[in-house]
C-alpha cells in the first residue's frame, strides 16, 4: 500500500511539473508535441490537436516533448518553424524552464493551504490567525542508528508517558522527558506513544553518551504540537508563508549539504531516496490524510529546488546554458548541450543508484 501510495503522490508531482512546462509553452503559442507521464513503453495515448498524450509503462518521471527541443527535428525548417521553442526570445525559453518549477510551489501552497482549512500540525508557540488546540509532546525527529531509533521511535510519534522501573513521567514537556531521560536513561526508559489511532509500547530505550554533549540522550528532538484549523482566505495566506518558509530553509539545508560535499564533509546517510521515501509516505499515511498532504507539499518543493540546480539534464542547467548563450550572444552549439545532459543524466542515474542503494541497506 505504502508503495501504491508513493507511486501516486510522485505521478501527481511530475505531472504538476510537466503541466508547469505545457502550460508555459502553450501561453506563448510554442507547439507541444507531446506530454507523457511516466516513461515508455506507452500503456495509453490520445491524439488531441497538436499534442498526443500518453500514459506510459514506467511511472518514475514524466516528460513534456516541446517542438524546437531537438535540434535534429527537419521540420524545424518547415512552416511551423516560428512555433519552436528556439525561436522565442530567450526570457520566453527561460519562462518555459522555469514554469514546472513554479507549479511545483503553486502545488506545494495549495497542499499547505487544504491542510491549514482541514487543521494542520502546528507548534503551540505559532503566533498568528487562529489557535492552536489540542497540544500534545511529538517526536519530531529520530536520529539515525540511535537508540530510539533501535526502540521503535518514529517522528510523528505523540509521547503519552515515559517510565523508567521505578518512576512514571506524565507531565510532559521537552525539557521534563529530557530530565527524565537524563536521569533515568541508564537503566532504559519504556515510552507509551499515539501513532494516528494506535497506542503501542517503545522497547526498553537506553540512554547513550555522545548524542547530546554533556548528557545522556536517546536521539530525539520534541516538540509540543497542536492543530491549527483556519478558515479558507486566512488558510491560503498562511499556506504561502508556509511554503515560502519551507522553500528557504529546503534550499538552505540543500545548500549546506553541497557546501559540505565540496569539502568533503558530505553524510550520503542523510539522503534518502525512493526506498526511503516508500517507508516514509507509509510512515505518514498511518499518521492521517493531513500529514500525508504536508508530506507531499514538502517533497513538491524539494522537486522544484533539485529542478533549479544548475546541473546538465535538469531544468537549472539548461537555465545555465540560456544565461551563458545571453552572455556570449550566440547560441551554443546543440552537439555541446546535447553532450552535456547525456553526461548529467548519466551522473544523475548513477547518484540514485548510489542512494537507492543506501536506502535498501538502511532495511537490514
Amino acid at each position: 500500500m505504502s508503495f501504491i501510495i508513493f507511486i501516486i503522490v510522485l505521478a501527481i508531482l511530475v505531472f504538476v511539473h510537466e503541466l508547469g512546462h505545457f502550460l508555459t509553452a502553450k501561453k506563448f503559442e510554442i507547439k507541444v508535441t507531446e506530454f507523457g507521464i511516466g516513461f515508455p513503453p506507452r500503456l495509453w495515448t490520445k491524439q488531441k490537436g497538436e499534442t498526443l498524450y500518453s500514459v506510459n509503462a514506467v511511472p518514475f518521471g514524466g516528460y513534456v516533448k516541446i517542438f524546437g527541443e531537438d535540434p535534429d527535428d527537419l521540420s524545424l525548417n518547415g512552416p511551423e518553424s516560428a512555433r519552436s521553442i528556439t525561436s522565442k526570445p530567450r526570457i520566453v525559453q527561460a519562462a518555459v524552464l522555469f514554469g514546472g518549477v513554479f507549479f511545483n510551489f503553486l502545488f506545494a501552497w495549495l497542499l499547505i493551504s487544504a491542510g491549514y482549512i482541514i487543521g494542520l500540525p502546528t507548534p503551540a508557540d505559532y503566533v498568528g490567525p487562529g489557535m492552536v488546540t489540542n497540544p500534545a509532546l511529538v517526536v519530531t525527529s529520530v536520529a539515525p542508528e540511535s537508540p530510539a531509533f533501535a526502540g521503535g521511535l518514529k517522528a510523528g510519534d505523540v509521547i503519552l508517558e515515559a517510565s523508567s522501573e521505578k518512576y512514571v513521567l506524565k507531565e510532559l514537556s521537552p525539557q521534563l522527558v529530557s530530565n527524565f531521560i537524563e536521569a533515568h536513561g541508564k537503566e532504559g526508559v519504556v515510552f507509551q506513544l499515539g501513532r494516528g489511532k494506535e497506542i503501542m509500547s517503545s522497547s526498553n530505550v537506553i540512554a547513550q553518551e555522545g548524542i547530546v554533549a554533556g548528557r545522556f540522550a536517546i536521539g530525539i528532538s520534541m516538540e509540543i504540537i497542536g492543530t491549527l484549523k483556519l478558515p479558507p482566505h486566512l488558510a491560503v495566506w498562511e499556506g504561502g508563508k508556509t511554503a515560502i518558509g519551507a522553500t528557504a530553509a529546503t534550499a538552505l539545508g540543500l545548500g549546506s549539504f553541497i557546501a559540505d560535499a565540496f569539502k568533503g564533509q558530505g553524510d550520503l546517510s542523510q539522503v534518502t531516496g525512493p526506498v526511503g521515501i516508500v517507508g516514509l509516505v507509509g510512515d505518514v499515511t498511518n499518521l492521517g490524510f493531513v500529514y500525508l498532504l504536508s508530506f507531499t507539499a514538502i517533497i513538491s518543493i524539494n522537486l522544484a529546488i533539485i529542478n533549479l540546480l544548475p546541473l546538465p539534464a535538469l531544468d537549472g542547467g539548461r537555465l545555465l546554458f540560456l544565461l551563458i548563450e545571453a552572455i556570449m550572444q550566440k547560441s551554443i552549439p546543440p552537439r555541446v548541450t546535447n553532450a552535456l545532459n547525456g553526461i548529467g543524466f548519466a551522473l544523475l542515474i548513477l547518484l540514485m543508484i548510489v542512494v537507492t542503494f543506501n536506502d535498501v541497506m538502511k532495511l537490514f
